[in-house]
């Protein structure tokens, strides 16, 4: 089996290395948008198909495996934020506040394509305006959804709970990720 990770995450690649499997990261242009009828629930699997929609056509004995993870509150999407601005906005709304983590994960051969998520939530402590300003400036969380890292300086200072898989906040569910692999 040759294992294809379509993800530029620092984060996934770990994950995944972790888990013991060898792989290739692969590049998938594809634009990243939810149409309004998709519930904030289904979105990152949605994500998920849609870029492994986007890949070639798969050689037998190769496994692509792609992912999105999808912050929301009150039924509202947190994507990555553009700027400092979004980035302060975001971790105000989340203050104090339960949120839900959904990572969606694609599992695709030249036979099948298998799509599941996960979802964890995520209680903050109140957030200061010095403490979100310390972690935006040193951190720099824009290519987080959430405006954060679970793994950084906020996660490890703020978050009072956590209901669900630290990994899946972290960007890969990674018990699907393996009991799946171990099937295929």
């Amino acid at each position: 089996m040759k294992l294809l990770l379509a993800s530029q995450s620092p984060r996934r690649k770990e994950l995944l290395a972790s888990l013991g499997f060898d792989f290739e990261v692969v590049k998938i242009d594809c634009e990243e948008i939810v149409p309004e009828h998709i519930r904030v629930g289904e979105s990152a699997a949605y994500l998920s198909e849609l870029k492994a929609s986007a890949f070639r056509e798969l050689e037998k004995g190769e496994v692509l495996l792609t992912a999105d993870t999808v912050v929301a509150i009150e039924n509202r999407f947190l994507g990555k934020p553009e700027d400092e601005e979004e980035a302060r906005a975001m971790l105000k709304l989340l203050s104090g506040k339960i949120h839900q983590v959904y990572t969606g994960i694609t599992l695709k051969t030249s036979e099948k394509t298998i799509t599941e998520t996960d979802v964890a939530e995520v209680e903050f402590d109140d957030i200061t305006d010095d403490e979100a300003e310390y972690y935006i400036q040193n951190y720099r969380p824009f290519d987080k959804a959430g405006s954060y890292g679970i793994q950084e300086w906020l996660g490890m200072a703020k978050i009072k709970r956590i209901n669900g898989s630290f990994y899946t906040i972290m960007g890969l569910p990674t018990h699907l990720v393996y009991k799946i692999l171990k099937e295929i």
